[in-house]
C-alpha cells in the first residue's frame, strides 16, 4: 500500500501530455505570424485571424472571470466556431456556478464541463485530507494537478489552439504573455487575446456591454478560483494575491499556463 506522501508526489508529477524536447517548427512560424503581422488591437479580429492561420480544433477555456466573460462576449461577436470549455474542480464558490448558468443562458452556446478522475480525487483527500492543500506547496500543486490540470489535458486532447483570458499585466510570472505562444508540451497553439489588455479595460467593456460578471468581483475578489484558496484583496495588492495567499508571491500558478518556456524556466528556479 502506497504511503500517503508517495501518493502525492505522484499526483502531483504525473504529465498527462507529452514532453516535447523542442517546439515543432510549424507552430513556432504560426505563432510568429500571428505575432509579427496583427497590428489590430480588435480582439474579434485577433480571434478570426486565430481561426484563419490554425487549422481544426479550437478551444477556449472559462473560469466565469471578468477576463473570460469579455472573451466569450468577443467569441460570440466574431463568429467563430470555437469549443467553449470549464473545469469544474468540485471545490467552486456558488457564485461561480450561478454566473456560469447566466453565461449559457445569454449566449445560447454549451459550455461543456471537465471534471477531476474519480479515482485519482478519492487518492488524493485519502493521502492528504480534505483541505490537506494548505500544509505545503508540493500538496497544494498535486490538487491543483487532480482537480485542474489533469482535466484541462483531457479538455484539449486533440486541438490545435487553445484560447485564454491571461492578461500579461496580471503578475509577474504572466509578464511575458503575447497573443500567440508554441505550447510545445501540448502540440498546439496557445492564444490570449486580451495580453495587452488592463483590468480596467476589462471591466469597462463588461460593463458597457452588461456582460453577466461573478458578484464577488464587486466584493474586491479579483481573481476568482476554487473557494478554499481564493479570498477577497486589499487596496494596494497585486491582482493574484488573494489566491493561495499563504504562498510566496512568485509561486502563485497552479500549472495550467507554465508551459512557456521562460515561465517553466522560472517556476523551475523558484
Amino acid at each position: 500500500m502506497p504511503t500517503a506522501e508517495t501518493d502525492i508526489s505522484l499526483l502531483a508529477n504525473t504529465n498527462d501530455a507529452p514532453e516535447l524536447s523542442h517546439t515543432p517548427p510549424e507552430l513556432s512560424a504560426i505563432a510568429t505570424a500571428l505575432n509579427t503581422s496583427l497590428s489590430t488591437t480588435d480582439v474579434a479580429a485577433r480571434l478570426r485571424a486565430l481561426r484563419d492561420a490554425v487549422p481544426g480544433r479550437l478551444v477556449f477555456t472559462t473560469s466565469f472571470g471578468l477576463e473570460d466573460q469579455v472573451v466569450t462576449q468577443f467569441l460570440s461577436d466574431s463568429g467563430i466556431d470555437a469549443e467553449i470549455v470549464t473545469l469544474d474542480t468540485g471545490r467552486l464558490f456558488p457564485e461561480t456556478y450561478d454566473v456560469w448558468a447566466l453565461t449559457q443562458a445569454r449566449y445560447g452556446r454549451e459550455i461543456r464541463a471537465f471534471y477531476p478522475d474519480r479515482t485519482a480525487t478519492e487518492t488524493l483527500v485519502a493521502a492528504q485530507g480534505i483541505n490537506g492543500f494548505y500544509n505545503s506547496l508540493e500538496a497544494r500543486q498535486a490538487c491543483c494537478h487532480v482537480r485542474k490540470v489533469a482535466p484541462l489535458g483531457r479538455a484539449l486532447e486533440g486541438a490545435a489552439g487553445w484560447i485564454t483570458g491571461l492578461r500579461a499585466d496580471q503578475s509577474q510570472q504572466r509578464g511575458g504573455v503575447r497573443f500567440a505562444e508554441a505550447d510545445a508540451t501540448r502540440g498546439l497553439i496557445k492564444a490570449n487575446p486580451l495580453f495587452d489588455w488592463t483590468r480596467d479595460r476589462a471591466l469597462d467593456f463588461a460593463r458597457t456591454r452588461d456582460i453577466p460578471l461573478n458578484p464577488l468581483h464587486a466584493k474586491g475578489f479579483v481573481s476568482i478560483g476554487c473557494a478554499p484558496c481564493t479570498r477577497a484583496i486589499a487596496p494596494g495588492e497585486p491582482e493574484r494575491a488573494g489566491r493561495w495567499w499563504w504562498e510566496q508571491e512568485t509561486r502563485k500558478e497552479c500549472g495550467l499556463h507554465l508551459n512557456h518556456p521562460a515561465r517553466a524556466a522560472a517556476a523551475r528556479a523558484l
